[in-house]
């Protein structure tokens, strides 16, 4: 009888497979509840016994002695930043440099990919201390919640005025650029009002990752902690069910390529740009990102103390 495992997880289209059962293990029946919001906490969560889960929130509760969750380092959600910073197509702002001093938006002050935005912003010398920030909705049609989460500061960082949407305080000028994890709705248009702030933002991220070694890792996957000691094979099955998902799924996208004009071309790009293991899971695979983003983490103020990789990751670093 295999195991049943509920798993949350947000419409990664690398999931497909994994989905579909088109792979599978005889040790898990895995039931896959599609989800559009992260679930904040699994350890408090009925039903689910793992889910996708924000690696800076899963840091929060390691730090805090928190063990009911215990992360699998697989990162499930992966993401170059530099992308990821919009402004208007008028704006004079064309460099991470030029965001000094500036007023600059994010959706929320400690999620896992504004953490590491600042962290190339602040390669460029450009600070926590050395802008404005507002936390608040990217648009009309997100919720009105508390994006500060505890690390506002007056004359520093604030919520949105007036908690409007960024996308229109960023038209009217009240906000030079804004952090987004999504595109906001329109944004690929040809009239679109926005752009990215930087021009060529590909050849920075090529750059950034010859120089780091690593593409970041944002979402990871947190079990029940009770479900893995009576389990203990589960992380290292699913880890490799994922594996063989994005596996197959980009197969699928190579051979299937006419679904958008030009991923061919993207596809040879992402080829000559990146290694084949530039997704590859695994704790000593990734101890470099994880190590840096710790060291984010408290840099940025949002942990007051530095974790360690096995810290973070008990398990897999052999500590009891």
């Amino acid at each position: 009888m295999p195991l049943k495992l509920r798993l949350a997880l947000r419409d990664w289209d690398y999931m497909t497979p994994l989905v579909l059962g088109d792979v599978s293990s005889p040790r898990l029946q895995i039931e896959v509840d599609r989800v559009g919001t992260l679930v904040a906490n699994v350890a408090e969560d009925d039903a689910h016994d793992a889910a996708e889960t924000s690696f800076s929130r899963y840091a929060q509760m390691r730090h805090d002695g928190d063990e009911r969750v215990i992360g699998m380092p697989n990162f499930i959600m992966r993401g170059f930043r530099h992308r990821c910073i919009i402004t208007t197509k008028d704006s004079p702002i064309r460099t991470l440099a030029d965001l000094a001093g500036k007023k600059i938006g994010v959706t929320g002050w400690r999620d896992s990919g504004n953490t590491w935005t600042r962290a190339a912003c602040r390669r460029e010398g450009v600070g926590v201390e050395d802008a404005m920030w507002y936390a608040g909705r990217l648009t009309e049609a997100h919720p009105i919640t508390d994006r500060l989460d505890g690390f506002g500061r007056p004359g520093r960082i604030e919520a949105a005025p007036g908690e409007r949407p960024m996308v229109d305080l960023l038209k009217e000028g009240g906000l030079d650029a804004v952090f987004t994890p999504f595109m906001p709705k329109g944004f690929f248009d040809q009239d679109s009002p926005f752009r990215q702030v930087l021009p060529d933002y590909r050849a920075s991220e090529v750059a950034y990752f010859n120089d780091v070694g690593y593409v970041p890792g944002m979402h990871l996957i947190g079990f029940k902690a009770q479900f893995v000691r009576d389990n203990p094979w589960v992380m290292d099955e699913l880890s490799e069910l994922i594996d063989a998902s994005q596996r197959m799924w980009l197969e699928k996208r190579e051979k299937y390529a006419d679904t958008t004009p030009w991923m061919i071309d993207e596809l040879r790009r992402c080829a000559a740009d990146l290694p084949p293991n530039w997704n590859v899971s695994g704790l000593k695979e990734n101890d470099a990102m994880i190590s840096d983003f710790a060291q984010e983490l408290h840099a940025q103020g949002i942990l007051p103390r530095l974790l360690t990789s096995a810290e973070l990751f008990p398990l897999q670093a052999g500590v009891n």
